[in-house]
């Protein structure tokens, strides 16, 4: 009983003392991470951006970060296999999901400053994906272009 009452003195005093520590330690914020660090694509033939890799363009749109995500839902909205799964202002990432049940994420962020919506499409299994990102990305290029704004 003496021991127990011990342990629990001690983590309490533990825990108290870091809570102290922290207390007048302030926050680091966490680094933004640039778009080639946040869409790069490791050196494997399935995953394509609009960095370069797979020849793809970004996304152009005109007005407000706003407008062009609204577009963006837009367009995603026409796809039957996608899902959104996370989204802020100005980032969405998606998961389409094949016939055959691979998935493959996309990740999009929106550049306010040249009214460009980046992104990066990779499989989530495999290493080939016999080019369905690329031809996905350029459907979703095709489809973007003629959705009209929300």
């Amino acid at each position: 009983m003496k021991i127990r009452l011990l342990f629990r003195g001690v983590a309490m005093a533990t825990v108290g003392l870091a809570a102290a520590v922290h207390a007048d330690t302030p926050p680091v914020p966490s680094p933004t991470p640039s778009l080639p660090q946040a869409l790069g694509c490791p050196n494997s033939p399935n995953c394509v951006n609009s960095l370069g890799v797979g020849d793809l363009s970004p996304l152009a749109y005109t007005g407000s970060a706003a407008d062009g995500m609204a577009r963006l839902r837009a367009t995603l909205s026409t796809f039957s296999d996608a899902k959104v799964e996370r989204a802020d202002e100005v980032s969405l990432t998606a998961i389409f999901t094949t016939r055959l049940g691979f998935r493959d994420e996309v990740v999009f962020i929106i550049d306010p400053s040249t009214q460009r919506i980046h992104f990066r499409s990779r499989s989530l299994v495999g290493y080939y994906d016999f080019g369905k990102n690329r031809s996905r990305m350029q459907e979703v290029g095709e489809r973007f272009a003629i959705t009209a704004q929300p």
